[in-house]
């Protein structure tokens, strides 16, 4: 039998890869198997991965300011809103913290000057705004758990896994966890006002494996948002899974085994590695 010419060659390559090849992606895939397994530590980011404002932010503030009198559109309040939001991150980062600042005030200063880029001036008016604003986003009226959220939580919870929360919240957090029946799951919640740090700062992640007194490697990492959560927590020694929502993997080449398309395929792929 003649041996096989370069054509017939190329082509068994196409179908299977060199043995060099294979041998390296069946390591790469054991070592994340072992690595899935040594696992005793999961933190959560929590808006968009676990809850979700009921309505846009714009209709909360429009309907607001209906129970006091003023008219004002909520695509207006939206467009207002991220300005407003833009400009108070980057003066005052982390809730202006370092500034001396309260995260209420922070809040109450971004919700007043929404509605002054919308036209709304009286300061009477604004100050009982922005008061009750802040108040509604504690309750659960205004935020609601993603679907499947309670669940994987209950079966991870169930599996023996430890579980945080890390998230760039505000002293809220706990309140509203609590509100939306989540608040049990969690050993802890550390949000950016807690911590001082606020992600993709490392140094949130640190803390919160401190808390728990686990390695790097023993912990993983589930949020929305590709640098705040997935790259930052593996910069920090961490695994770490992209809920995909939003159709990120795409664009920035996450491995599928680190990608979930709803949070109901977390276990799958931890026992599955």
């Amino acid at each position: 039998m003649f041996p096989p010419g370069p054509e017939a060659a190329g082509a068994g390559r196409q179908r299977g890869g060199s043995g060099a090849g294979r041998r390296r992606r069946f390591a790469l895939a054991l070592s994340f198997t072992e690595a899935m397994l040594r696992l005793r530590l999961l933190t959560w980011d929590v808006k968009d991965t676990l809850l979700r404002l009921r309505q846009p932010v714009g209709e909360n503030y429009s309907a607001e300011a209906r129970a006091h009198g003023v008219q004002v559109q909520p695509e207006a309040l939206s467009q207002a809103f991220h300005q407003a939001y833009k400009a108070q991150q980057q003066r005052f980062p982390n809730y202006g913290l370092r500034q001396g600042l309260s995260s209420r005030q922070w809040w109450v200063d971004v919700v007043k000057q929404t509605f002054r880029l919308s036209g709304v001036h009286e300061d009477r008016v604004l100050t009982r705004l922005a008061e009750n604003l802040y108040q509604d986003f504690c309750s659960a009226h205004t935020w609601e758990v993603l679907p499947g959220a309670n669940e994987i939580l209950s079966q991870c919870c169930e599996r023996g896994f430890r579980m945080g929360v890390i998230s760039n919240f505000d002293k809220r957090l706990e309140k509203i966890l609590s509100q939306c029946n989540l608040r049990h799951h969690f050993e802890f919640v550390l949000t950016s006002e807690d911590a001082g740090f606020a992600k993709p700062d490392r140094r949130i992640f640190e803390k919160a494996l401190r808390l728990c007194g686990v390695l790097p490697e023993q912990a993983a990492h589930v949020g929305d948002d590709y640098l705040r959560d997935y790259r930052a927590a593996r910069e920090a020694g961490m695994h770490s899974f992209l809920l995909s929502a939003a159709g990120q993997r795409g664009e920035l080449e996450v491995p599928k085994e680190h990608v979930l398309p709803s949070l109901s395929h977390l276990l799958a792929l931890i026992e599955k590695g």
